[in-house]
């Protein structure tokens, strides 16, 4: 019996674990495993609590004196819970957390046991900072890194598994010298200066606005393997998505699978780590089959965006450890499987006031829907001038392969906003006048008197769309399902706060020359959508004409990641981020550099994979299969059944060929990567590679996937496509 068999004999005979459920409600269990404000308010004295309470909601600093009553108060909370540790959680560019777990555990001088957490502690740790990328900013020889405590992000008590927990903090992370070397740190830069930028445009429209809040809602797409048929495909342990594999006979094409009823065994799972979610405070409302067979979907309750992406990371790192326990393998890779749909991490995002407002929901009162207006257009604005750059921060090796799949958006980076308000603007344009109806008022009528009228919204949703509005939220559909959220949120923060900055001056110096507010405003409003017009498209983003239709207008269609990068450093980006304050332009060279060099080692790891696994798994076993095929042939032919050997010398020429042809693009592939790998220059490195040695990645697929067809099924080496997708 092959490996393979005795995995697929494994994984079909696993069955759904019954699972006792908590005892508590929801409502109950929801945040029982973090420092909540309810925790706070109970454990810290009155005067701590107001001012940790006040540099959450307005970045005020905390006193040492505060963080040593914190500190204390955390240290008992955790300790009563179960925990023996505690880390400072932090997301650094390799693009997943990291965390290094400190004992409470202590000894005093006299050599007797003690349980310690200082203040000092809870707000900065230094990890060795060697090993994480740093584009850069520090020589590999140098060690000192920083990790500060986030406070507005909650503590929290992550299950080691195997008994005991750990006391997590939400930190930034910044090098020796003060530059960051994380994804929190700008991202918390980028909302400061878009709540400042935005509050001080709302004050045009209601001055008791005082602060702005982006929020965030993060669909999480992820497929479902089981372990032992993962440890049976080394693509996927080590690069994340099978590099051969032939399409089964059926796929998705009977559309079957989405919204589809959930097995027992996945909604085990499911139901699993939502409750751990819960406990930890992160809002998770919806499970359920996604498109691809195998593939599944979650999703939260909106929320402030830095929250939100901690929330989407810590549970990412949550859903791999609750398939441990359910003999799953999670896979969060954008293109896992050829042939059907990848993965995406669709980012919906919009601003709220402290007023309660959404900013991007349009109303019938006319003041109120020209501020709404005044926003969406900044926004519009804001993405075609930096389109190049929201391109940027979604690349990488895995979205390269789902990027214009027909499931996904294009490369061309493009924003839809449906008939009634391009309309709108037009007429704001031509007449200098807004009439909106809300869609709320409209109503389907289905002639079925037993189910009430269903609501329509004012406008459609287009999945083909990368950057789309979708009633009061704009929805970036082209993130890609492993990446961190914080990148294209830190992008989009930047360059609307930039854009409303802008907005605001132009207004000012209207104002100043005596121009009415309302007439300034829109004489402003018509220019930004005449000059953003040509990034607005309403049809179908995956057709071929939509891809002329983008090059006649002037839109860029950068399909290779080495080259969207660059978008990174560009004059107009690192005027937007160094203007803001979030990044300066040597922070923005080094993730360039990071992103760059990530790109690399992805393609150079597949590479590598890919010839492994063509000469050692897949050659060698079909030069065995061939041998027993030449015994058959020479028997037959001995007995004078040459017709019947016929067909078996056929097979074996056939095989033949793919062998010859797979030794032969291996061996050039390998010859390309070592010249790739002597480039000094990293932006032709990653050219040569994305180019070059990719280039050979499909082509020895291609005659991997026929050799699957020829070999006996009993004697293919790797596990097939059909029994990891159809088993649940």
């Amino acid at each position: 019996m092959t490996f393979r068999s005795k995995a697929f004999e494994i994984a079909l005979n696993r069955i759904a674990p019954v699972l006792t459920p908590p005892h508590e409600k929801v409502a109950d269990l929801y945040g029982s495993n973090t420092f909540s404000d309810d925790v706070m308010r109970t454990l810290l004295s009155p005067e701590a609590y107001v001012k940790i309470s006040n540099a959450i909601r307005s970045g005020s600093t905390i006193d040492r004196e505060v963080a040593e009553e914190v500190s204390a108060a955390m240290k008992s909370w955790a300790i009563s819970k179960g925990a023996t540790h505690y880390t400072h959680w932090f997301q650094p560019l390799t693009g997943s957390t990291a965390e290094k777990h400190d004992s409470f555990f202590d000894l005093t001088i006299d050599g007797k046991a003690v349980e310690k957490f200082k203040g000092s502690a809870l707000v900065q740790q230094e990890p060795d900072a060697s090993s994480f990328p740093s584009g850069g900013l520090r020589a590999t020889f140098e060690a000192r890194g920083y990790t500060g405590w986030d406070p507005s992000s909650p503590a929290f008590l992550m299950d080691n598994g195997a008994g005991g927990k750990t006391l997590c903090i939400p930190s930034v992370f910044i090098s020796y010298t003060g530059e960051a070397l994380d994804y929190k740190a700008p991202l918390l830069r980028s909302l400061v200066m878009l709540d400042k930028a935005a509050t001080s445009v709302c004050q045009f429209f209601n001055r008791d606005v005082d602060k702005v809040t982006p929020t965030l809602g993060i669909e999480q797409e992820y497929f479902l393997v089981d372990k032992a048929l993962y440890y049976a495909r080394p693509d996927l342990l080590m690069t994340g998505r099978t590099v051969f594999g032939h399409s089964p006979a059926r796929g998705q094409q009977l559309d079957d699978h989405y919204f589809g009823s959930i097995s027992p065994r996945v909604n085990a799972f499911m139901v699993d780590f939502e409750f751990e979610a819960l406990k930890l405070g992160i809002p998770v409302r919806t499970r359920h089959n996604e498109v691809a067979p195998g593939q599944f979907e979650c999703a939260p309750t909106f929320e402030e965006v830095n929250l939100a992406i901690d929330h989407n990371a810590l549970l990412m790192d949550l859903m791999q450890k609750i398939g441990e326990k359910h003999n799953f393998q999670v896979l969060f890779h954008e293109k896992p499987f050829a042939g059907i749909n990848g993965s995406g991490k669709h980012n919906n995002w919009s601003l709220s006031t402290d007023t309660g407002i959404n900013l991007l929901a349009p109303t019938t009162k006319p003041k109120e829907n020209l501020r709404f207006l005044t926003f969406l257009l900044n926004v519009v604005k804001a993405v075609h001038d930096h389109a190049d750059l929201l391109r940027a921060s979604i690349s990488s090796a895995g979205n390269e392969h789902r990027l214009g799949a027909n499931e996904a958006p294009p490369s061309i980076v493009s924003v839809f906003l449906g008939g009634e308000l391009t309309s709108m603007l037009e007429e704001l344009v031509n007449k200098g006048e807004i009439t909106l109806e809300k869609g709320e008022n409209f109503y389907y009528k289905l002639g079925i008197t037993r189910i009430p009228n269903l609501q329509r919204d004012n406008t459609d949703r287009n999945r083909t769309s990368p950057f789309c509005f979708t009633g009061n939220k704009f929805e970036y559909r082209a993130v890609g399902s492993a990446l961190n959220s914080a990148s294209p949120m830190i992008v989009l923060n930047t360059i609307v706060a930039n854009q409303l900055a802008e907005f605001k001056r132009e207004m000012d110096e209207r104002l100043s020359s005596g121009e009415e507010k309302k007439v300034a405003t829109v004489a402003i409003l018509k220019r930004y959508f005449t000059e953003s017009k040509k990034i607005l498209f309403e049809g179908n983003g995956y057709s071929e004409e939509w891809v002329e239709e983008a090059k006649r207008r002037g839109l860029s269609n950068i399909s290779a990641t080495y080259d969207a990068l660059y978008a990174y450093v560009t004059e107009s980006t690192i005027r937007a981020f160094e203007k803001t304050g979030v990044l300066t332009s040597r922070e923005l060279h080094a993730r360039y550099e990071i992103e760059l060099e990530n790109y690399v080692k992805k393609l150079q790891i597949e590479s590598r994979v890919i010839s492994d696994l063509a000469l050692n798994h897949v050659v060698s076993t079909v030069v065995k299969y061939q041998f027993k095929l030449a015994q058959t042939a020479r028997a037959l032919t001995d007995l004078e059944m040459l017709e019947e050997a016929e067909p078996i010398k056929e097979i074996i020429k056939d095989i033949s060929s793919h062998v010859v042809v797979i030794k032969k693009l291996v061996h050039e592939m390998t010859e390309k990567r070592k010249v790739a790998n002597n480039l000094e220059d990293l932006l032709e490195r990653a050219r040569m590679y994305g180019s070059e040695v990719k280039g050979f990645f499909e082509e020895i697929r291609y005659h991997v996937d026929k050799l699957e067809l020829l070999i006996d099924d009993e004697d293919w080496p790797l596990a097939k496509y059909r029994e990891m997708l159809f088993l649940e």
